[in-house]
């Protein structure tokens, strides 16, 4: 059953990012392989790479990085499904999405891109798979989203517990988001 979910809704994929050991054949392969198109990345304060579709107004679907954020828990970076990252989708309704995270019992991490007008929330699925919900702030109202030391998104600090997650299949999440 599909029901509208008000106050919040997702636009589309927004992108996928990549860890790598080798940022530079990671690049290559994108953009010369592939045919993306390098496009500019703010300064995150760790390597990384920007990619999009070359069409104009093409988006970034591809995010490149390197470095500590990289490193899994051996200290090398992933190969293979586990070199994915997260799945960032373009959203809107920041604070609905909080709303719901709280109703269901999911942590969440908070963020603003250096230099852009995006907003982004960080949450896990039940398999671990992190999500980065990414908004445009001028679309989302005066209140800044939550930087603080414990809600602030750290890249490459994996917050998901699979032994405190909430039993969502037992939950009846809708009728603790929506209104009747």
């Amino acid at each position: 059953m599909t029901q509208s979910l008000p106050g919040a809704g997702v636009h589309g994929l927004f992108h996928v990012a990549i860890k790598t050991a080798d940022l530079d054949a990671t690049r290559v392969f994108w953009r010369d392989v592939i045919g993306l198109k390098e496009i500019p990345r703010p300064d995150f304060g760790y390597p990384g790479a920007w990619l999009g579709c070359p069409q104009p107004g093409g988006l970034g679907i591809v995010h490149i990085y390197a470095g500590g954020p990289a490193l899994g828990a051996s200290g090398t970076a992933p190969y293979g499904t586990a070199a994915i990252d997260h799945i960032s989708l373009s959203c809107s309704g920041y604070r609905a999405y909080i709303a719901r995270f709280q109703a269901a019992g999911l942590d969440w991490r908070e963020f603003i891109v250096p230099g852009t007008s995006l907003w982004q929330l960080f949450v896990y699925d039940p398999s671990g798979v992190q999500l980065e919900l990414t908004f445009e702030a001028s679309i989302e109202g005066a209140a800044l989203p939550d930087v603080s030391e414990g809600r602030v998104y750290k890249a490459g600090r994996s917050f998901f517990d699979p032994a405190t997650y909430p039993a969502l299949g037992r939950l009846k999440i809708e009728s603790a988001i929506l209104p009747n």
